[in-house]
This record gives C-alpha cells, structure tokens and sequence, in this order.
C-alpha cells in the first residue's frame, strides 16, 4: 500500500468537473503537489481552489497531456462529460477521451511508474439484466444506442488499462461509478437529481421520466472520494464498484426533493428515454472486503447539503462555501 500526501506528485485529468475538483481537494488537504487539466467543456474553473500546491492546465487530454516532464506518483483519469446532455452533444468527443485520451493517459502513467486509477462507470452495466450489480457480471449495452457512446467508450477505457496492466507492466486500477451527487453538479446536465432541484427550487413541475419507477443508488460525493483515495492507495486492481445500496425510484427521489425544499411543485411524467436502466445498485461486496470501504452519508443529508448549494448558487450566495470555502 501507498500512501500519497506531502511531497505526493497528483495529475487529475477532468480536475474542474464534479468528482475531479472533489478529488483535487481532498489531495491538496494531504498537503499533495497537484496538476488539473480540464478543456472546461463540462468542467469549471470556480470549482477549483487558488492554492500553491495546485497547477491548473487548460489542454484537451485527446491532444496530449502538456504537464512539463517531472514525474507524477499517481495518474487518476477522470476527464470526460458524463450526462444525458453530453451524450447528445458530444458523443464523438466522449468517445475521443475515452479513447485516445485514455491512451494518453496510459503512456503517461507507464513512463513515470505512476499508479493508475481510470474512472469508469456503472453505465458498463447497460441495462443490466443482473441485480444488484458485481463486477464479475459482463453488462447488457446496446453498442449503437443514444447512451452508447458513453458506455462503449468507458468499455473500451477498461480494455486499455487491462491490456497495459498485463502487457506493459501498468500499476492500475479500474473504479466502476454508480450515480453520484453533491455539490458542484452543472444545474443543467441533464441528470435528474440537479434537474429536480433545479425545479423545485423554481416551483416548477419535477419531470420523471416514465412512469419514475425505475431505480438508482444515490452516493454522495463524499463517499465516493473516499473510496476513491483508498481504491488508489490499496494497490488493487478492481474493477471496484463504488456507490451506495441505498436503492431508490426516480419517483421517491421527486418526492424527497420537493419535501426537502418545502417546494410546492408538483410531479409531471414525460417520456423515457431509449436504453434508459431499469435498475441501478452495486453490489459493495469487493469494495468492503478489499478496501474497507462503508458508505457513511444517508441520501436525506446529502441531498439536502446539495439542495443547498443550490439554492445559494441561484440567490448569487456564496455556494462555495458549501465546497471546501471556496
């Protein structure tokens, strides 16, 4: 095992998005050298500190990684848009940084004798046909679906960290994502925990899709960070599935979210989108046995901290006091 703090060399690619800028936190707080390179198609620069310790690269991954030559300790992937939104407006650039960026990510890693970690997601899982999902189950992913570009980009991300893993020598980890939230999520991605706050707080209609039956397992940012640093630090290899079982239907989460703001919007069904899963929840077992970790955030907290965050980011408050102070 490793552990990365003062003196620790960290790039995270897709540092100004949600986990990212989460993740370039909680390294900086172990006093760690940190450089984020984000595009900032998706990600924002208000997410990040001003701080000594951070470097913060405008570059697209797909190009390169112009991070000057001295060696980094650890390597985390985690650039690429990742909602519904994103899916329809940037299938052929998800599939780039999934890809080439992956590759460039790779190379990196491998030259510097960096440890690895690749942001995957519980999207492998397609509509999964296995419940709840473990790592040894292969996925049911429509290939040429709305969704697949994010799905068949991420699959291919996992063939290339195992292929340089077993050929090149890589020391890397695979964490697979289920559906997290908290602060700093984009108002507008699409996803239906910012989509029904942004809505409630507006006394607008929550829109469910279908009849809001189906189901996901809500993780707050929090929580997945921590996994995150002790997946990093564990020397495992993974895939690790990383989330919470607290297994919810859209329909519930409408329901808390209009209670928690005190909104009196109301509830209005609209269509499903294509290849839209029916059920979402993780099987942890790998992620308590190999590193110890145990969600500790109930979803009512965390929702009502992001709720709040939002509701001071429309007032033009100071929301990043809710993120570090910032």
């Amino acid at each position: 095992m490793t552990s990365y703090g003062t003196g620790s060399r960290i790039l995270v690619t897709g540092g100004a998005g949600l986990v990212g800028s989460h993740l370039v936190d909680a390294f900086l707080m172990r006093g760690c050298d940190v450089t984020a390179v984000d595009n900032f198609s998706t990600g924002s620069r208000d997410n990040l500190a001003d701080h000594p310790k951070l470097t913060v690269v405008e570059a697209d991954v797909t190009e390169g990684l112009p991070v000057g030559d001295e060696p980094f300790d650890a390597v985390l992937h985690f650039a690429c848009p990742a909602s519904p939104v994103d899916f329809a407006t940037l299938p052929v650039e998800i599939l780039r940084v999934d890809s080439v960026g992956t590759l460039h990510a790779l190379d990196r890693a491998l030259a510097d004798g960096a440890r690895f970690l690749l942001a995957s997601t519980s999207e492998v899982y397609g509509d999964p046909l296995v419940h709840p999902q473990a790592e040894t189950y292969w996925g049911n992913v429509n290939p040429i679906g709305v969704r697949s570009c994010y799905d068949e980009a991420k699959r291919f991300s996992e063939a290339a960290v195992a292929a340089y893993q077993r050929h090149k020598g890589l020391d890397g980890a695979i964490v697979r994502i289920f559906n997290t939230y908290g602060p700093r999520m984009r108002p507008d991605d699409g996803r239906f925990v910012p989509t029904f706050i942004t809505q409630a707080l507006a006394g607008e209609p929550l829109t469910v899709h279908g009849d809001g039956s189906q189901t996901r397992s809500l993780c707050y940012i929090d929580d997945l960070v921590r996994g995150l640093v002790m997946l990093l630090e564990s020397g495992e290899y993974g895939p690790v599935n990383l989330g919470t079982e607290y297994e919810l239907t859209v329909r519930e989460t409408a329901e808390l979210i209009i209670r928690l703001t005190g909104s009196a919007s109301t509830i209005e069904y609209t269509d499903r989108p294509s290849d839209d899963p029916e059920r979402r929840r993780p099987d942890l077992t790998a992620a308590r046995e190999l590193l110890g970790y145990e969600p500790q955030v109930h979803y009512e907290a965390g929702l009502k901290t992001t709720i709040d965050y939002f509701a001071a980011a429309s007032k033009g408050e100071d929301a990043a006091a809710l993120t570090g102070g910032r």
